[in-house]
């Protein structure tokens, strides 16, 4: 599939839509926070919203920052592993509600699990990343950004 509007024409055209939206995410400062939390978190909306492209570029950039590959693999089963933490499955839980609000509302006993897990400043910049994940995911699927992978 050929783009519908490519990245470099994105980027030229409105470097403002791109630097206020890579700006939403980059409020974290909750130490619980990790960075291999916020590639899980990225990772696993991107697969929800089947992102090709940024499925390949976070898994990459989790990579480079340690996560292992086993980990990665199996990122959709996370509810039946016990490979992810109780603050990984808080972040992972409150990615597929916001992700996938549209299906069902989010509960209370989710909220309040993110909350036990992050507290409410956590809980906000956790919702700032996803929101931002999620726009981005539109964007590349919606004009068919292509990753760069050698077969």
């Amino acid at each position: 599939m050929q783009p519908r509007i490519s990245q470099s024409s994105l980027y030229q055209q409105y470097p403002d839509l791109v630097k206020h939206l890579t700006a939403v995410g980059d409020i974290v400062n909750d130490a619980r926070l990790t960075p291999q939390l916020l590639h899980l978190v990225k990772l696993r909306a991107s697969q929800l919203n089947h992102c090709g492209f940024c499925q390949h570029m976070h898994a990459n950039e989790a990579r480079a920052d340690g996560e292992s590959q086993a980990r990665l693999d199996v990122l959709p089963a996370w509810r039946e592993l016990s490979l992810f933490s109780d603050s990984e499955r808080a972040a992972l839980a409150w990615t597929e509600a916001l992700t996938q609000v549209s299906k069902q509302p989010i509960s209370a006993e989710l909220f309040q699990n993110a909350i036990d897990c992050f507290g409410e400043r956590g809980v906000i910049e956790l919702t700032a990343v996803i929101v931002q994940i999620n726009s981005w995911n539109r964007i590349a699927v919606s004009f068919c950004f292509q990753p760069e992978i050698s077969k």
